[in-house]
């Protein structure tokens, strides 16, 4: 039994950049961070030759190709595992159109899980390029690339993407002390809305040309939070997301809606610096950043929505368990 645990991350600035239609222009660049909330992907030998999946569905297939989770399909296919397998997914929080990077998440933890299975132990920049491969190439999902190389690696770091499909990942170095004192004054709160994300990024994707300038305010309000977080300057980040929710609400219509608009003014007037939604935008969870003199403020703001307490994690995806007695084939 092998079981892989891959945390789910929040984006701060740069969101957007990491689309190919921006990079094949442009170097595109994101601030990022995993949690401690997670995807947990469990992998047990069966005796029988079957594939058995277990999500919201279940799933008794005898080959890869007839999985209909096109995810656990196209990662079987990829690492070639195609018979005699049980794969479990569990997740801390319900992921689907919760804007914290799940299915990419779930996508990294299973090839890990995979290739430890066959014996197999790779790199972070492979697992990442791979979970790229198949959502955007092989499942054709309008997304960018920064999800799936912040679940692989972990930590608080940036990401440039290049034009040449090549992606530069770096460790944003702050103290034990700093981290726990960043994340601190950063909250999370569900909007109580889900929503498909594919959407809102398609009409994205499709407006990136005429809203370049936006995009590359975007990337400089990246570029500027690097710097800060870099030199512990923390409270700066909450005023440079406020910037960046701005420019991110004019890139496609439905990322924001009157219920996160008042949402997050009822937030802004309770004190907090700055925020965004999570993600594609349009639903899922609500970032701020607020000193903690006035989170309680903000929370009396919120009270009709769920807070949801998180810490910062400094890993990325890794096997927590693995034992192998002996093997039936």
């Amino acid at each position: 039994m092998i079981i892989t645990q891959t945390p789910l991350r929040i984006s701060f600035l740069g969101g957007g950049t990491d689309l190919q239609e921006f990079y094949s222009v442009e170097d595109g660049f994101v601030i990022s961070t995993t949690i401690d909330k997670y995807i947990y992907i469990i992998i047990n030998e069966r005796f029988d030759d079957l594939i058995y999946i277990n999500y919201t569905n279940k799933e008794r297939v005898s080959s890869p190709i007839e999985i209909k989770h096109d995810l656990v399909r196209e990662a079987l296919l990829k690492t070639g595992v195609s018979k005699g397998i049980e794969i479990t997914m569990l997740a801390d929080i319900p992921s689907e159109g919760s804007g914290l990077g799940s299915s990419s998440s779930l996508l990294i933890g299973l090839l890990n899980a995979l290739y430890i299975f066959k014996g197999e132990q790779v790199t972070a920049e492979r697992l990442a390029s791979e979970a790229c491969e198949i959502e955007i190439g092989k499942c054709g999902k309008p997304i960018g690339k920064q999800d799936q190389y912040i679940a692989a690696y972990g930590g608080l770091c940036s990401i440039t993407f290049k034009s040449d499909e090549s992606v530069d990942v770096k460790k944003i170095h702050i103290s034990d002390r700093d981290r726990i004192l960043f994340g601190n004054e950063l909250m999370l709160f569900y909007t109580g809305i889900t929503r498909k994300s594919a959407d809102i990024l398609t009409e994205q994707k499709n407006n990136t040309h005429n809203k370049f300038k936006e995009l590359k305010n975007i990337k400089i309000l990246a570029q500027k939070a690097e710097s800060l977080l870099s030199n512990n300057k923390f409270e700066q980040i909450g005023v440079l997301l406020n910037d960046n929710w701005i420019s991110k609400k004019k890139l496609a219509s439905k990322i924001a809606n009157p219920v996160i608009d008042n949402m997050y003014k009822r937030a802004m007037d309770a004190g907090a610096l700055g925020g965004k939604i999570s993600g594609a935008g349009g639903g899922g969870f609500m970032l701020l950043y607020t000193k903690s003199e006035n989170q309680n403020k903000v929370r009396e703001a919120l009270a009709q929505y769920k807070e949801m307490p998180f810490f910062l994690e400094s890993d990325g995806s890794k096997v927590i368990f693995n034992y192998k007695k002996y093997s039936w084939k």
